[in-house]
């Protein structure tokens, strides 16, 4: 297995990298402090193909693969925290499902759009009573004729503001052994009875729009479920899959910046009549700092590498989300502790890189979720 990048990889990460360097990192701080969703930069990235990169050309995409997608989450995720997670929403939960899933139809009417930049999509999943344990939805779907009837509630839903249909999990049933049949409903948001609040006040990312979805009687026709009706389960967690690979690059892209702002503040920062990057005790830090992202970058490419090579890659993408998300929090807290009182400023950015890296230890499945997953694919 060979992780040296490709001429064709090499150039996305540099494109994308001057791309976020000019348009996203220069607006980061204000975004966050405004909790704002900078659409000029989404509209940006779609005329780049950025939103396409994992897609297929004949659906509008850029037809690269899933390490160059990952590249793009990092480079993006390090310039700002907030967009690189609407970012990589928008890819592996607002798109990739209608990829895999749906019908030809489906395809043409929503994935080109969004793969040509031109729409977002958002995947609703998460609600109040059933985070980590998904498989407690309690949103329902009753089949009426020749529609669905929607009622329920979906929470902490990434760009469900801004996007043109959100996939909506719901009950449409019961197994012969009484477990729910949960099935996938594309859902247009403009579609009568469909609520979306967008007014969290979070801790981090918050760039990124983050909404509640209310769903009160909203009819769908039949042809809007996506895939087999039956599996929506087997669906999300597939998809959960490949946005624990995204997540992980987004973790390593918010380590990096600041494990970057923090080895040039040590050698420009004085104490003693030297520079604190003499200093064996700093200097093991940046150490540690920077073998840790080495690893989860690794461990990132190796994932998208298999599932590039459809092999099976759920074990190793539950441990690149795991060890880069609880790496990047090491990472950032560091950087907070090199930096010393001015860490606790805002005007540094290394303190909002914490606050970003921690929903990264939440989000695409908590920690303690990964480790069960990993527990079970090693056999325990």
């Amino acid at each position: 297995m060979n992780f040296e990048l490709t001429k064709e990889q090499l150039m996305i990460r540099d494109m994308v990298r001057e791309f976020a360097e000019k348009e996203i990192a220069p607006y980061a701080r204000n975004l966050d402090e405004t909790s704002s969703f900078r659409v000029e930069s989404f509209k940006k990235m779609g005329e780049l193909g950025l939103l396409g990169i994992p897609f297929p050309e004949e659906y509008g995409g850029s037809g690269g693969d899933t390490i160059s997608y990952a590249i793009a989450v990092e480079e993006i995720g390090k310039a700002c925290g907030g967009t690189g997670l609407s970012y990589a929403a928008a890819i592996s939960l607002g798109a990739s499902p209608i990829y895999y899933f749906g019908t030809e139809e489906q395809k043409q009417e929503w994935l080109v759009p969004m793969a040509q930049g031109k729409a977002l999509g958002s995947f609703g999943l998460t609600e109040p009573n059933a985070g980590s344990d998904a498989g407690g939805t309690r949103t329902k779907a009753v089949l009426e004729g020749d529609e669905y009837v929607i009622n329920g509630e979906k929470c902490w839903i990434t760009n469900a503001g801004y996007a043109r249909q959100v996939i909506v999990t719901a009950v449409t049933g019961e197994r012969e052994d009484g477990k729910k049949i949960i099935t996938s409903i594309i859902v247009p948001t403009e579609t009568p009875g469909v609520k979306i609040n967008c007014n969290y006040d979070k801790m981090g990312v918050r760039a990124s729009n983050t909404c509640e979805i209310v769903l009160e009687n909203v009819r769908v026709p039949k042809e809007n479920v996506l895939g087999d009706e039956k599996r929506g389960f087997s669906q999300f967690l597939s998809t959960l899959d490949g946005g624990r690979i995204s997540i992980a690059a987004l973790s390593v892209g918010i380590a990096q910046a600041a494990y970057e702002k923090a080895l040039q503040y040590a050698k420009e920062r004085e104490q003693f009549g030297t520079s604190i990057s003499k200093f064996q005790a700093i200097q093991f830090k940046l150490a540690d700092m920077a073998m840790e992202i080495e690893l989860a970058r690794n461990l990132v490419y190796k994932a998208a590498w298999l599932k590039d090579n459809k092999k099976p890659f759920g074990k190793e993408a539950a441990m690149a989300k795991l060890f880069a998300s609880e790496m990047g929090f090491r990472v950032c807290n560091q950087a907070i502790q090199i930096h010393g009182g001015y860490g606790y400023m805002k005007e540094y950015d290394v303190e909002r890189h914490l606050r970003d890296i921690k929903l990264m230890e939440i989000g695409e499945g908590t920690s303690e979720i990964q480790r069960l997953v990993i527990s079970r694919l090693i056999g325990c």
